[in-house]
């Protein structure tokens, strides 16, 4: 069974210097982070926000839909600028609304709205489908042994080596 990788190592065998099966391991992660990344782009489209807005909302859902903007920004490695700007786009479209806290009144939390949860899920929901559909092409112990492997590889990646 060929795929674009192998017609891909075929036309530069000899002719760069690299390993044929590092390349072909790295060149299909590639391509299936790109394949990925579109299937979140069409998801977005289709339900209607930008990628920034669920990003954001992302990170509300993990905060269990609230947080203050300094640990958003902290979050989406942002400045308190941007951070600003953004929450200012969202709360005008429904997504999420700043409340003062009543601990105190110098604080203000973000909270996401029932609007935003909703996009989110729906976004959320498309993209598990094709995901799921992806990794179901392999068998439970494939899926079990890649699982392993990718994990072995970003523990090394994210290590002080």
């Amino acid at each position: 069974m060929e795929d674009s990788v192998d017609r891909h190592l075929a036309r530069w065998r000899g002719k760069a210097p690299f390993d044929e099966r590092t390349e072909g391991i790295v060149t299909r992660m590639q391509a299936l982070v790109k394949h990925l990344s579109h299937t979140k782009e069409a998801a977005l489209r289709e339900v209607g926000i930008q990628d920034y807005e669920f990003d954001t909302l992302h990170r509300l859902v993990a905060r269990d839909g609230s947080a203050t903007p300094s640990e958003l920004a902290g979050d989406l490695l942002l400045s308190p600028a941007g951070m600003t700007g953004r929450l200012d786009t969202l709360e005008r479209s429904g997504l999420v609304r700043r409340v003062r806290s009543a601990e105190d009144r110098r604080r203000v939390d973000v909270e996401l709205t029932a609007k935003g949860k909703h996009l989110w899920t729906d976004a959320m929901s498309i993209c598990a489908e094709v995901e799921n559909g992806l990794v179901r092409t392999l068998t439970p112990a494939d899926q079990v042994r890649l699982d392993g492997l990718l994990k072995q590889l970003l523990v090394w990646m994210e290590s002080d080596r």
